[in-house]
């Protein structure tokens, strides 16, 4: 069983930072970052495999950062140079199924059944 608690959401401006947090427990192939804009699809962002191999949605390339400290048991994600469109709600996710390393089935939903409860980041203009 994995279980995933996350913290650190909060309302930035534009241009700003935040770093979120998931204490993880239990096993997994893969941990995610998803995120749920207002009326629209929940899209995974960001993802780590336990081959240590990162993945990001073009969204957010070269502006979020994916981490895991395995000591701590926590995975990160440093959020730079926010825009407005970055606003939703954030999710952690984890993987226990082999088939999240499948290239082609990075940012799927259905490749994660363990979800954290969601943390809410604003970005004003």
């Amino acid at each position: 069983q994995v279980q995933l608690a996350e913290s650190g959401g909060g309302s930035v401006q534009t241009g700003g930072s935040l770093t979120l947090s998931c204490a993880v427990s239990g096993q997994t192939y893969c941990l995610g970052w998803f995120r749920q804009a207002p009326g629209k699809e929940r899209e995974g962002i960001a993802r780590i495999d336990t081959n240590k191999r990162l993945t990001y949605a073009d969204s957010v390339k070269g502006r979020f950062t994916i981490s895991l400290d395995n000591a701590k048991s926590t995975l990160y994600l440093q959020m730079n140079s926010l825009k407005p469109e970055d606003t939703g709600t954030y999710y952690c996710a984890a993987s226990s199924v082999w088939t999240c390393l499948v290239p082609s089935n990075a940012g799927r939903r259905d490749q994660y059944l363990y979800w954290g409860q969601g943390t809410q980041v604003t970005v004003s203009e």
